[in-house]
């Protein structure tokens, strides 16, 4: 089983920016971002699997880039442009499936979730 951390959250306004890293205790062929805002479900925000190839939900393209430091075996969020929306914890997930750019039920291992809140 993987150990992730998540750092990086924090209060910022609207139009602002925050970055998210997750550092992995060992390689996974697949880690990706989730999200839950109070009363709602969790959701799938970004993937990124070994290959470099990626996966963002509609409403972050453009504005989350994910990206991964596979040496320091870290993958991060890069949120510009923050919304009121965007407010949820964010959980950083990893995956060994390889229909994990396809599926975002297939990841099963999970960190304990950095809050991030936008204020208007």
């Amino acid at each position: 089983q993987v150990q992730l951390q998540e750092s990086g959250g924090g209060s910022v306004q609207s139009g602002g920016s925050l970055k998210l890293s997750c550092a992995a205790s060992a390689y996974t062929r697949c880690m990706g971002w989730f999200r839950q805002a109070p009363g709602k479900a969790r959701e799938g925000v970004a993937a990124i699997d070994s290959d470099g190839g990626t996966r963002h939900a509609d409403s972050v393209k453009g504005r989350f880039p994910t990206s991964q430091d596979n040496a320091k075996k870290t993958l991060y969020l890069q949120m510009n442009n923050l919304e009121p929306e965007d407010t949820a914890m964010y959980y950083c997930a990893a995956s060994e499936n390889r229909f994990c750019l396809r599926l975002w039920s297939v990841f099963d291992m999970w960190g304990q979730g950095t809050q991030v809140t936008v204020s208007s």
